[in-house]
């Protein structure tokens, strides 16, 4: 575990305090909790992206799915999400 100093502007401390009061959790846990899922998002968003920027350069590429590939892809989707239902 590193310490990190993170001065924080007025409200954003007081707001930050009152709920550690209201949920007697420590306000540098919420903290930490708050930018580990800050960081998730940020991963997740940074990967989709990825995948969007390669999808597009690969468009019409040989590394493209063709038609039928991903109609049968889809079809499958369909299927599988009415089953897990």
């Amino acid at each position: 575990m590193k310490n990190f100093h993170l001065p924080l502007p007025e409200q954003t401390y007081s707001q930050l305090r009152a709920e550690a009061e209201r949920t007697q959790v420590p306000a540098t846990i919420l903290a930490r909790e708050a930018i580990d899922l800050w960081l998730r998002h940020q991963l997740r968003a940074a990967r989709h992206t990825a995948i969007a920027t390669y999808a597009a350069e690969m468009a019409g590429s040989s590394f493209d799915l063709g038609t039928d590939l991903e109609s049968a892809g889809i079809e499958h989707m369909l299927k599988a999400g009415k089953t897990s239902k």
